[in-house]
């Protein structure tokens, strides 16, 4: 087992992360056990940060990162994140209820994950909530993903974000590398870019932005 990153180790083609909560798996994913430690799997085509990582991303998750966590849905990618950032927290910002519910669920085994049911596009309703993030993750299918994230940016100025892009969201019209040209340039006019990654095969049309 070979440490990568903070918190993130590889053996062979697979990444993954010291498990927070021994025993109990979040997603069904393959538990290994080493040297006396227990380590999760991180599937790449369940997570779209763990296919980033694999295709040559660098993690700028630490062990103290706040991290605001904008379309975490039943909390997959969140719960690695919290094996990783222990003396941090992740708020967990989903619209969905169905979805709220299998998290809520996740948060009461995990202390560092925070639920938080609301609208992204409209950040004033969490922004007494969440405090000095230093990271902004989204992963949201939404045509106005882009403004969101540019939105959250701007309300809560954390060091980095990264922005998972799904072309067929945005315009199913277009071709995505059309989408992902201009998502990039609109992005550009506010953030430095310091990597683009896509992720095919993990995730077919989609990108990792990192700014």
């Amino acid at each position: 087992m070979k440490k990568i990153y903070e918190g993130i180790f590889k053996e062979g083609n697979q990444i993954f992360t010291l498990n927070l909560v021994e025993g109990i798996r979040v997603y069904n994913e393959k538990i290994l056990k080493k040297s006396g430690k227990e380590y999760r799997s991180w599937n790449p085509y369940r997570s779209k940060m763990a296919g980033a990582i694999l295709k040559g991303a660098e993690a700028p998750i630490k062990k103290d990162s706040r991290i605001l966590y904008l379309g975490v849905a039943n909390g997959t990618t969140a719960s690695h994140f919290s094996d990783i950032a222990l003396n941090g927290m992740i708020y967990g910002v989903e619209i969905s209820f169905r979805a709220m519910k299998d998290f809520i669920k996740l948060c009461k085994k995990r202390y560092n994950l925070i639920p938080i049911i609301a609208d992204a596009n409209k950040p004033e309703m969490y922004e007494a909530i969440v405090e000095n993030v230093d990271l902004i993750y989204q992963d949201i299918s939404q045509r106005n993903q882009v403004q969101i994230f540019l939105k959250n940016m701007e309300k809560f100025e954390p060091k980095n974000g990264i922005a998972m892009i799904k072309a067929r969201s945005i315009d199913v019209a277009k071709k995505p590398n059309e989408v992902f040209k201009e998502v990039e340039k609109k992005i550009e006019e506010r953030y430095k870019i310091r990597k683009v990654i896509k992720l095919s095969p993990y995730a077919k049309d989609h990108i990792a932005i990192f700014v």
